[in-house]
């Protein structure tokens, strides 16, 4: 009957957190996580817990490992027995001792010997209930005449204490022979670290036992020490406490000064451009790294950061629509095509779920509204009406929230979805509804259903919190109605077709078709219509109005239009230099006629109105590459004095590709990331290699071997080619990597570390 979930440490900070899985003995999680490991640590700790409805979470037992083992399971998966987990082993961090002998002269006028232990400091002690801890140490002597204890300082708020407090004790029997202690081997220096309570016992964070026949060749003993349990961990039996099958893959690298990348780098970027798509060096990556579903992550993210994602996804997009068949199994496998996009939306679309779905995952977290509405798992006294009437107002919410966010919607998945829209009508141009299902397989079914179902995977939740209710699996009977509003099909379950009939069929295809993205902006204005002279006369007040189709401008807010500009003809949004009208927040729109000069109230009115034209006019066909930033009188341009009115610009323009997208991406690294893959599939590069030559070489029917029919090879002289300069770019890292290998601290490299976990069954009995 127990209802359990895991977590994910690192010593003793939980970074993450499964689902809980409902009264099984042996529960399957199925759940992934991957992230960069952000500071030292010395154990990675796997905790499972059997969930408490009125009292805290008891925990079952843990798995943990030691930094330098990860690499003896990395890659494979492994059956661990759990171990019991006992407050006073729960311990990290370490200690730097210095103890010294010193003789001395006792008050009998005897020599006698003084033990010095000095507590220097601390390091990486735990955190207590989320914040840092309140340290101090204990110190004594253990053996035939126990000393008596001695106590450090309290040091406030501090993971890394610094004590600097020294303790002598009094040692007798002590003779020295040849420099090695004669008596008293096995006396112990002890010393404990606790956490001060003010109101409760002290916490035990770990204790270390340093014999003193460490002095035996040297008086001055000086050494860090990890932190053990208390009596070193007492063994006790676990066999029946169960076992966690884990799959582990940690991956540390050194990365190179930014100059070693950029062959690579180059090779990556200019794919877009490579015809067929399948001969360029992104999407030989992806072929030969298939399996690999980490691999496309880092070059999504090198593809993002230098404006290169939309042309390439695009490009591998048009590929895969030429090998479909049917309209309806469109973007539905798991390509390279819809790999890239599914990376592209967790990194773009945070944001934007925060600000849709989050409120409402938020809701249904913290509620205890049941939600059930199968009649086989209805528990007793549940009313399938209440609990019906539950759910379709979280499905509504839902609803409601998605269709009124369009102006939330990152510029850059706009622009991937109308490239995705046109590319599946032109691929199916006598299918009217292929548009709206090739956007809603992703919109709906990889990204809104993802987020309703694994909120922790857009970091909407952090994890699925202790104190939600257990039917919160069932409350996500939504995903169901969001996946047919995506698809319009049919359910297969008769009490889900019911709740699906509850919705207006015409409602529901309005939401889809919904074109628009952008509301409407209206702010007071100035404007001037470029003309021959321009002077004071010439702006005037007027109301400027823009949505996704089209720039328009009135005497008065809601009267008739005085001038329309269609979005699809702006060429060009920018500021102009306060110089040309001595007038302050001034922007012009450049299109087909002559350019549109306006003055906006303040400068935050003129920026918002600067990237709101931008976002809906930034993928027009001949947009402008530089443009003129002052104005045209008296017969030449006030800026580069140009005498022609249609002289190109003198400064390049703005780009808006990636408007409001703030990425923070170290290229360096990734591009060393994909060098490790690149390595990692040496053999798989030269079996294409082979396949290329033998196809361009040998005429007539190909009988290729079964290795070679698992690459994409449309032409082989070019692949040939791609593949030719990806091996020599790898030489030469390689051969940067060996130079620096033995001499890392001289370069000033960066170490980065990732962890990728898959819990798969855990829990055995």
């Amino acid at each position: 009957d127990l209802c359990t979930f895991c977590t994910i440490s690192l010593d003793q900070e939980e970074v993450f957190r499964t689902k809980v899985f409902d009264k099984s003995g042996s529960p399957f999680y199925g759940e992934d996580f991957y992230f960069e490991i952000p500071r030292p640590f010395q154990f990675l700790s796997f905790y499972v817990y059997a969930k408490g409805v009125f009292q805290r979470d008891l925990p079952v037992g843990k798995v943990s490992i030691r930094k330098d083992d990860l690499c003896k399971y990395s890659g494979k998966e492994h059956w661990f027995s759990l171990q019991p987990v006992d407050p006073n082993s729960e311990v990290q961090g370490k200690v730097h001792l210095e103890m010294r002998l010193n003789e001395v002269i006792t008050e009998n006028g005897s020599i006698g010997q003084h033990l010095l232990v000095r507590i220097i400091e601390c390091k990486e002690l735990p955190l207590i209930s989320g914040q840092n801890c309140d340290p101090y140490a204990t110190v004594s002597l253990v053996g035939p005449a126990r000393s008596d204890q001695k106590k450090t300082k309290v040091k406030k708020k501090t993971s890394n204490p610094c004590f600097e407090e020294t303790f002598f004790f009094e040692v007798s029997g002590f003779s020295f022979v040849h420099h090695r202690l004669e008596k008293q081997k096995t006396t112990l220096c002890l010393v404990d670290l606790w956490n001060s309570e003010n109101l409760a016992q002290d916490v035990f964070l770990g204790e270390t036992r340093v014999p003193v026949k460490v002095l035996r060749n040297d008086l001055t003993h000086k050494a860090w020490y990890l932190l053990q349990p208390k009596g070193n961990g007492s063994k006790s039996k676990s066999d029946d406490l169960g076992s966690l099958r884990l799959k582990l893959t940690y991956i540390e690298d050194m990365v190179l000064p930014s100059a070693c990348y950029k062959p690579l780098c180059n090779l990556l970027l200019k794919s877009p451009d490579v015809k067929p798509i399948s001969a360029s060096a992104a999407h030989i990556l992806g072929d030969i790294c298939r399996e690999r579903y980490e691999v496309v992550l880092p070059m999504v993210r090198l593809l993002l950061y230098h404006n290169r994602f939309v042309p390439f996804v695009s490009a591998v997009a048009t590929l895969e629509l030429d090998n479909t068949q049917e309209a309806n199994t469109i973007f539905r496998g798991n390509s390279l095509a819809t790999r890239c996009i599914d990376d592209m939306m967790k990194i773009v679309g945070k944001s934007y779920l925060a600000v849709t779905l989050k409120p409402v995952i938020d809701e249904i977290c913290d509620s205890n509204k049941s939600c059930e509405i199968d009649p086989i798992k209805l528990k007793e006294g549940d009313n399938v009406e209440v609990n019906k009437e539950h759910l379709q107002g979280y499905v509504q919410k839902v609803f409601s929230l998605i269709t009124q966010s369009s102006s939330s919607c990152p510029p850059l998945m706009c622009d991937v979805f109308r490239s995705l829209r046109q590319l599946a009508c032109k691929r199916f141009p006598g299918d009217p509804h292929v548009q709206y299902s090739a956007v809603s397989s992703f919109v709906f079914l990889r990204f809104f259903a993802v987020a309703v179902l694994s909120p922790h995977s857009f970091q909407l939740r952090s994890h699925l919190p202790v104190s939600a209710p257990l039917n919160f699996t069932r409350t996500r009977l939504e995903l169901k109605v969001t996946r047919s509003l995506a698809l319009i099909s049919s359910f297969k379950e008769t009490y889900m077709y019911d709740f699906f009939k509850s919705f207006q069929e015409e409602k529901l295809i309005m939401i889809i078709k919904r074109p628009s993205r952008i509301d409407q902006k209206t702010i007071g204005v100035k404007r001037a219509q470029g003309k021959k002279r321009l002077g004071k006369k010439n702006f005037k007040k007027r109301w400027l109005r823009v949505t996704n189709k089209e720039l328009t401008y009135h005497k008065h807010k809601g009267k008739e239009a005085i001038c329309i500009i269609n979005v699809k003809n702006i060429r060009a949004v920018e500021k102009l230099d306060e110089s040309s009208f001595n007038r302050k927040n001034m922007f012009q729109v450049v299109h087909s006629e002559k350019p549109l000069y306006v003055q906006a109230g303040n400068c935050v009115e003129a920026s918002e109105w600067l990237e709101i034209l931008g976002q809906v006019s930034r993928c027009n066909e001949g947009r402008l590459t530089t443009f003129h930033p002052s104005n045209y009188t008296g017969g030449a341009w006030q800026c580069c004095k140009s005498q022609s009115s249609s002289a190109p610009g003198c400064k390049p323009c703005t780009a808006t590709m990636l408007a409001n997208l703030q990425l923070d991406i170290d290229c360096d690294r990734e591009a060393e990331r994909l060098f490790s893959f690149l390595s990692s599939n040496d053999v798989k590069l030269h079996n294409m290699e082979d396949a290329c030559a033998s196809m361009a070489v040998y005429q007539g029917p190909q009988r290729e071997p079964e290795e070679y029919s698992k690459f994409t090879i449309q032409e082989p002289k070019e692949t040939f080619q791609t593949l030719k300069q990806l091996r020599n770019v790898m030489e030469e890292l390689q051969r940067q990597h060996d130079t620096r290998s033995d001499t890392t601290a001289q370069y000033d490299s960066l170490y980065q570390t990732y962890l990728r976990y898959s819990f798969i069954n855990s829990l055995e009995h």
